[in-house]
């Protein structure tokens, strides 16, 4: 559970670190059962389709368990309220001396879901230090708004658009959110944040996992399935996806996943359109964003290559 100094922390600034979740044999589960995922698809979850990368809790017990974790949902709980849905959720991951970067963006862009309370905890499951790139967050002081972004398809993004806020902003006070293996981060839809490659000796894996409460909905005509971890399901916006009872791997499983995955991408295409339209088209110029700026990170990262570049 979060103090009530946390979560008036988290209203006014958009962000709440770290908080400790797994023991140790959790934290071994988790890697355990990535390892294995891995060596089912062949290739580490970076390196292969992204559908792969999104909702693999419909086909991956562990995964499940972790999204229902009491830790993480009190804490969620705090800020949403009883009733709460999984959206989505995310593996993060960088190789070590890696480029993968996020720039500067917000996880509201592109989900579309009103009112603007979702809430992504990221789950560490190898240390996120500022050395392996961890998030680096904007604080939002009380006035958090929608920015234009530009889906870009940056290269080396570890983001799905490989989006990028594509407008000015005020980027002063930023906190680097390092968090410990078996902890979690917390931060709002609006919170823009980025993070920088990996320039430490270990690979960087966490897992986003982002909260919608239920009486959520989201702007586009798709009606996606996501998983019900507490609560009930009051708002009746979305289809309830049931935990992979099955077993690990199983067809039935996998196959749910194609389908929730599918209505995901649809959405996230959907929104895409949406933003475009509200803000109006990516400016010809913010195809070559200032890196130093937009891009990984504060002086001291290096430069990265432009987009297609």
């Amino acid at each position: 559970m979060l103090t009530a100094q946390q979560i008036a922390a988290y209203r006014r600034d958009g962000y709440s670190f770290p908080h400790r979740a797994l023991s140790e044999a959790e934290l071994s589960e988790c890697r355990d059962g990535l390892a294995r995922y891995e060596a089912w698809l062949g290739k580490p979850v970076n390196q292969g389709d992204w559908r792969w990368r999104s909702a693999a809790y419909a086909f991956l017990p562990w995964l499940d368990r972790l999204i229902r974790h009491p830790a993480i949902l009190d804490a969620v709980e705090d800020l949403v309220g009883r009733d709460i849905l999984v959206f989505t959720t995310t593996f993060f991951i960088k190789e070590a001396h890696s480029p993968t970067f996020a720039a500067w963006h917000q996880d509201a862009t592109y989900f579309g879901i009103e009112p603007y309370e979702h809430v992504t905890a990221w789950v560490a499951l190898t240390d996120a230090t500022e050395e392996a790139g961890c998030m680096e967050v904007v604080p939002e002081r009380g006035r958090p708004r929608q920015l234009h972004h530009g889906a870009l398809g940056l290269k080396d993004s570890i983001n799905g658009g490989g989006q990028a806020v594509v407008e000015e902003f005020d980027r002063s006070g930023s906190v680097m959110m390092a968090v410990p293996a078996g902890s979690f981060s917390l931060h709002h839809t609006l919170c823009t944040h980025r993070s920088a490659p990996n320039r430490a000796a270990h690979r960087r894996v966490g897992i986003g996992i982002s909260y919608i409460p239920a009486h959520c909905r989201i702007t586009s005509d798709v009606r996606m399935r996501v998983p019900l971890v507490r609560g009930r399901n009051s708002g009746g916006h979305f289809d309830i996806l049931p935990p992979p009872s099955e077993g690990e791997f199983h067809p039935t499983a996998i196959a749910r996943h194609e389908e929730a995955y599918r209505l995901y991408r649809e959405n996230y295409a959907a929104q895409i359109e949406k933003h475009d339209r509200e803000y109006g088209a990516t400016p010809a110029g913010q195809r070559s964003l200032d890196p130093n700026l937009y891009l990984v990170g504060r002086g001291g990262y290096g430069a990265h290559a432009e987009p297609g570049g």
